[in-house]
């Protein structure tokens, strides 16, 4: 019997143990058979009970396993930035919206500092939630600012058609969509930027997209050419159109509408061709601004802003290892009037072209660029919408020895860049600027 298993042997004991005392009417202690049925039955309810609450807390424990916060991951990446200005003292100051190490008053800065929170909860629900510990919020100083914030929800298994609501990317320019921690120049070109400073907004939009080029955009990444990321084949929606952590100043929505495809040749050569459009009407902010010796606050005539519209196209070579990209948007936005009474829509246009190598083997990676960075048209998100001239030569080289780590050695020659930050927004001529940054991967 010491060779059966103990869910056999437990009754037989059982039983055995009955058998005994059924010989004698009393044990020892003097308790009836009754007695003593009575409390065997009694332990073998305890025991019961006991298996009972083993068995509840190893379902408990095997649920935990699979709760969704236990599907959250974290990365993240920061941006540590010296830039050097050789410049004539009598000229304007640079201004450089998307970039304030531009200026003879700082030094070191901490451009960006990103920590991300992302996952899939469910089958069909994936979360993004990203901070940045070194945006300005319009203040001078460092400070934590809420960068993207949105749920993608499937609507099919494959999850290929997809609805994205919350703070997120405005699916307008290849460029503003990719991650500054995959861009190899310091900051994105104004041509496309100005559509969407930041890059985000509030907003709700579709995408759909095949599997076949949703695997695409996701090696596009993974494997270092540098992709955009995954915003659909097609993508379409409206947002607030104020701009990133904004509040709506109108009631009215954009809208935008984006058609992109990845290719892959025979050989294994990734390219993009891509089309894309929005239109609203923006509210410029205004103040008063001295010009022509005269002190003005500009107007507008519909209380609802002024008209903004744009189109594009995107055409983009991978890396492999010669790159091209290239990007143009024309259309009409809110624009100072050279007087400084009004502000009306006018027309603008601008893009870049951007030719680039890359060199990789093993973790290291070498990715030199040269990039001609254009604009023409209002700058809608500066205060009075100015009109804005930007034509700059940008050429630099990233250095990377493993993925954790990058350097990136940036010049830029300014041909002209008005400085949209103070009236009378004057043009600064051919300067030169030298960015030298450190990015941390996590």
């Amino acid at each position: 019997m010491k060779n059966l298993p103990l869910c056999t042997a437990f009754p037989l004991l059982v039983c055995l143990q009955l058998q005994a005392q059924e010989s004698s009417p009393q044990d020892p202690q003097g308790l009836s058979l009754e007695q003593r049925l009575q409390r065997l039955e009694s332990r073998l309810e305890e025991r019961d009970s006991e298996l009972e609450e083993l068995r509840a807390t190893l379902q408990a424990n095997s649920a935990g396993q699979n709760r969704w916060y236990d599907k959250l991951r974290f990365r993240g990446y920061g941006q540590f930035r010296y830039t050097s200005l050789f410049d004539d003292d009598n000229d304007p100051d640079l201004f450089v919206p998307a970039d304030k190490s531009a200026s003879e008053a700082e030094t070191f800065v901490l451009r960006r500092g990103r920590v991300i929170l992302f996952g899939d909860v469910s089958e069909r629900v994936y979360v993004y939630v990203q901070s940045d510990f070194a945006a300005s919020t319009g203040a001078p100083d460092y400070s934590v600012q809420m960068r993207d914030y949105y749920a993608d929800i499937a609507f099919d298994d494959k999850k290929e058609f997809r609805i994205r609501p919350g703070v997120s990317k405005v699916p307008f320019g290849w460029v503003n969509m990719q991650s500054s921690s995959n861009r190899a120049p310091l900051e994105r070109p104004d041509g496309i930027n100005s559509a969407a400073e930041g890059e985000r907004d509030f907003g709700a939009f579709f995408y759909w997209a095949p599997r076949e080029a949703r695997d695409r955009y996701r090696e596009l990444t993974s494997t270092g050419l540098k992709g955009s990321g995954d915003y659909g084949v097609f993508g379409f929606g409206p947002y607030s159109g104020q701009g990133l952590n904004r509040s709506d100043k109108n009631g009215e929505l954009h809208w935008v509408m984006r058609l992109n495809y990845p290719f892959k040749l025979d050989s294994g050569q990734f390219f993009e061709l891509g089309v894309m459009g929005y239109q609203g009407r923006y509210v410029p902010k205004t103040s008063e601004v001295e010009i022509g010796g005269q002190d003005v606050t500009p107007t507008y005539d519909n209380p609802d802003g002024v008209r903004d519209e744009r189109i594009g196209v995107t055409a983009v070579w991978y890396p492999q290892p010669i790159g091209l990209e290239a990007e143009w948007n024309w259309g009409r936005g809110p624009t100072l009037s050279d007087d400084g009474t009004s502000i009306t829509s006018e027309s603008l246009q601008g893009g870049y072209i951007q030719a680039n190598y890359r060199y990789n083997e093993g973790n290291l990676t070498v990715f030199p660029f040269v990039r001609w960075n254009y604009f023409d048209g209002g700058r809608k998100f500066g205060t009075n919408a100015p009109q804005a001239h930007v034509n700059e030569l940008d050429f630099g080289f990233e250095y990377s020895p493993e993925r954790a780590v990058e350097f990136t050695l940036f010049f830029s020659h300014t041909f002209r860049r008005t400085n949209t930050r103070v009236a009378p927004y004057d043009d600064v001529q051919d300067e030169q600027r030298l960015g030298i940054q450190v990015q941390m991967n996590f």
